[in-house]
């Protein structure tokens, strides 16, 4: 590819020091703004107060925006053929008089950065690639698109995709980088496609999907800003540590608002992150799962077969199973939540009571206020509400699911099995201790999602928090007047005033942390990564945060690890949109080498003799071996060996074998991670299962005991797959027994 000369390598960085300068100037500029709504202060009216809140929420967010694309700002140039210019990058900068200065990679004017070709040049005669370190140029790479004015050697030296290749190799970080200067065709097409509908992105290991989708999430909130902004947008993956993983690549792109979540992280006040047993998960994840949780309710609803005798000072009252059914009736007509409904079943059953101890105390007929202290006083007594609570008592989706998985008769009555009885029945939460994160897993959190929208909330509770709060701010204004009153200010400043002064500085919630708070939350947009791993009771949770049904679903049924996990799109969407979603497919394998994927093809064949590995774009010439060793402990020189300097290698193994492995690694390499977590990010050296290591990518790969990943998981063949695609480089695998057939053409070591 021609290299520029030296004169152009100093234009270029008098230019893209110039933006540098523009976007000081805005951060400076934002920054005043934000200070002068700040130092408003507390006071005005509503509409000021909520004015000033919204204002500071703007700038803080531009600010965060200016911040975050100091990386990189400036990565591309696009010459055209009527002498125009256009410079490509992160953000979009003009300067005071509007010219534009700096294009952002999303505007439409943008597209023939990553689609012009010298079959389709677009209008350009010249795409330039512009690396930069901090602040600084360091190198310049032209795509010649005009093909016309070129010789045949120069024909032969083009090359557009140089860039990418350069990426590619690249030692990994432990982060996922953003690929916004090296976006390819193919990846353009799906980041801006339309954002109504449900767009599946098929792709297999290293084909882009992550990256392609959260592009696709800073595309869509440029160009439908309005329309997005305010309903936010959900970014979903597997698992804590891959978030962490791919935490940094929007923000790199200007976007600081969009809500990143696991499954387990959906429930609000709740982190859910232990795991199932395969089978437990399996049982939870099923559709049928609904049903259990509307029986288990159902089934708190009691209607005993006996009268309800309630035995207060001076009488016994009755409540025969004729008034009970009655006011169960009217409870379910009214379509009421079970909390909600429980206000029409209550009122019924007063109304009864009423009436009867009327009778008993020999007052006749009476008239509506009498009839309503009455009731109000029989509200109150301890029986009648003790009565009242046992046939419909308020509940909680934690105390529901807990009465449930810890009775073996409750789960009978809701409808599971002997078997699934055995695999879901647990011992509750010790006495005076709530059940915190180590009790909830992660696919329980769809059915507390499930038993909440159920059940609704509990009014008695939301009156008593309005109730403790309105004393809060009244103990606040006591205490403000006493000291206005002690400091002779009292006839100066009001004492509300005063008060919410005090107050610790407001938080200004952005979209994502209000959404995070709201479990009702409806996002404009939702995107799914490693969808086909999650259960269908997930998908439930999932569609219910988003009922416009705009959503980006992204994974690889290829490698489907889950035992409750997806077998097909199809099976997936088509209970919510059929035929109302479109698939796209990526077939370019940009992260494993063509060494590895051939190895890994092998195994794909376990998984669907019909499937299709993706095309690696490159080769390294390093090809996958294969050690075998009569203990794992004679596996750590090898591990040593493949320590890759300024990069990062995993060791993969089976989900039952990482404590040994572990401790085989930490021997031979210290401070080497164990377990998902930042650790397993940031050490230069990780032992993970398959499971945790799934959606990340690492230099060196080592895959242990691949047999026992085989036989051990629900779909051995799937999790083998996506384990010897996890490597930009290297490959190797340690085993003490034989290897599986499909890899024993491995190099032997």
């Amino acid at each position: 590819m021609p290299q520029s000369s030296t004169g152009e390598l100093a234009r270029e960085q008098k230019y893209v020091a110039a933006l540098y300068e523009r976007l000081d100037v805005l951060r400076e500029r934002t920054r005043g703004q934000l200070d002068a709504v700040l130092a408003q202060g507390a006071f005005g009216t509503h509409q000021n107060r909520s004015e000033r809140d919204s204002f500071a929420v703007m700038y803080t967010q531009r600010l965060a925006r200016l911040w975050a694309v100091e990386n990189g700002l400036c990565f591309g140039r696009l010459d055209h053929a009527d002498a125009s210019r256009l410079y490509i990058g992160r953000i979009g900068l003009s300067d005071d008089d509007q010219h534009r200065l700096l294009i952002d990679w999303r505007a439409p004017v943008a597209q023939p950065f990553y689609r012009a070709t010298p079959a389709a040049p677009m209008g350009v005669t010249r795409r330039r690639h512009l690396h930069t370190r901090g602040r600084r140029v360091t190198a310049i790479d032209d795509d010649l698109l005009d093909l016309d004015g070129l010789t045949d050697a120069d024909r032969a030296s083009l090359n557009g995709e140089a860039a990418l290749l350069a990426a590619l190799g690249e030692k990994r970080t432990g982060r996922m980088r953003d690929i916004v200067a090296t976006i390819q065709a193919e990846q353009d097409k799906i980041i801006r496609s339309d954002l109504n509908g449900v767009l599946v992105v098929q792709g297999g290991p290293g084909t882009g999907k992550t990256v392609v989708a959260l592009h696709r999430a800073a595309y869509l909130l440029y160009t439908y800003r309005e329309r997005l902004e305010r309903r936010g947008v959900l970014i979903l993956g597997p698992n804590p540590t891959f978030m962490r993983y791919i935490e940094q690549v929007l923000p790199s792109l200007g976007e600081t608002d969009v809500l990143l979540s696991t499954v387990g992280e959906l429930y609000p006040g709740l982190t859910a992150t232990r795991e199932d047993p395969p089978e437990a998960a399996a049982v939870k994840g099923r559709i049928g799962m609904a049903d259990v949780i509307a029986r288990a309710v159902r089934e708190r609803q009691r209607m005993p077969r006996t009268p309800v005798e309630i035995r207060l000072d001076k009488f016994t009252l009755k409540l025969d199973r004729q008034t009970l059914e009655s006011a169960r009736s009217k409870a379910h007509r009214s379509r009421r939540p079970h909390n909600q409904a429980r206000a029409v079943f209550v009122r019924h059953l007063l109304t009864a009571l009423t009436r009867q101890a009327a009778r008993h105390l020999g007052r006749g007929a009476l008239d509506d206020a009498d009839f309503a202290d009455l009731r109000e006083d029989l509200r109150t007594e301890e029986p009648v509400r003790v009565a009242l609570n046992r046939l419909w008592p308020y509940l909680t989706p934690q105390q529901l699911l807990i009465g449930l998985f810890t009775e073996r008769e409750r789960m009978a009555a809701a409808g599971l099995g002997a078997r699934e009885c055995d695999l879901l029945l647990r011992e509750p939460p010790k006495a005076g201790e709530k059940p915190g994160e180590n009790w909830w897993s992660v696919a329980d959190v769809p059915l507390l999602d499930e038993a909440a929208e159920l059940l609704g909330d509990i009014d008695e509770g939301v009156l008593r928090a309005a109730r403790r709060a309105e004393q809060e701010r009244e103990e606040r204004i006591a205490y403000a007047r006493e000291v206005l009153e002690l400091t002779g200010l009292a006839d100066i400043m009001d004492a509300e005033r005063f008060a919410e002064r005090q107050q610790a500085e407001e938080t200004y919630l952005t979209t994502a942390e209000r959404a995070a708070r709201d479990r009702t939350w409806a996002f404009g947009h939702v995107i799914v990564d490693e969808a086909q791993e999650l259960s269908e009771m997930a998908w439930r949770v999932i569609m219910r945060r988003v009922p416009s049904r705009s959503m980006t679903i992204v994974g690889d049924i290829a490698q489907t690890g889950s035992a409750a996990g997806a077998a097909s799109w199809a099976r997936v969407l088509d209970p919510y949109v059929a035929g109302r979603w479109r698939e796209e497919r990526l077939s370019v394998n940009y992260r494993t080498p063509a060494e590895l994927m051939e190895v890994a093809a092998r195994v794909l064949e376990l998984v669907g003799p019909d499937l299709k590995a993706p095309e690696s774009v490159r080769e390294t010439g390093e090809r996958p071996w294969a050690l075998r060793v009569a203990s794992l402990v004679e596996a750590g020189p090898a591990v040593a060996a493949e320590v890759v300097e300024g990069g990062r290698l995993v060791v993969i193994a089976p989900a039952g074998m990482v404590g040994e492995t572990g401790r085989m690694v930490r021997a031979v390499v210290p401070d080497a991670a164990t377990g998902p977590g930042p650790a397993a990010l940031d050490a230069p050296v990780a032992v993970l299962s398959v499971t945790e290591a799934k959606g990340l990518e690492f230099d060196s790969v080592i895959v242990v005991e691949p047999g026992r990943i085989l036989r051990e998981s629900p779909r051995g063949p799937s999790d083998l797959y996506v384990a010897l695609t996890r490597a930009t480089s290297r490959l190797g695998v340690v085993h003490t027994g034989d290897l599986p057939e499909a890899l024993t053409g491995l190099e032997r070591r």
